[in-house]
């Protein structure tokens, strides 16, 4: 709970920089994927384990976009080649 809050705490406190924002929709992805392991485990049911396999495949999507949106928006100012 305590990462998740931080992660909350990142988005709503660095509203400007993108790069803050998508480490901290890292660490609450992180949590959520954690609570999923343990409550698995602690209930001897795996529906939480499968759930906490698809949750990397959100978060590579997630950084996918943050880097095209980075990519794009260097190559509009002309910073990139």
């Amino acid at each position: 709970m305590i990462i998740f809050i931080s992660g909350i705490r990142g988005i709503l406190l660095n509203r400007r920089n993108i790069l803050v924002m998508s480490m901290s929709i890292e660490s609450m992805l992180l949590a959520v994927n954690s609570n999923f392991l343990v409550f698995s485990v602690s209930s001897d049911d795996t529906m939480g384990q499968s759930f906490a396999l698809s949750v990397p495949t959100v978060a590579a999507a997630e950084s996918a976009i943050g880097l095209a949106i980075f990519i794009i928006t260097f190559r509009v100012w002309g910073l990139l080649l």
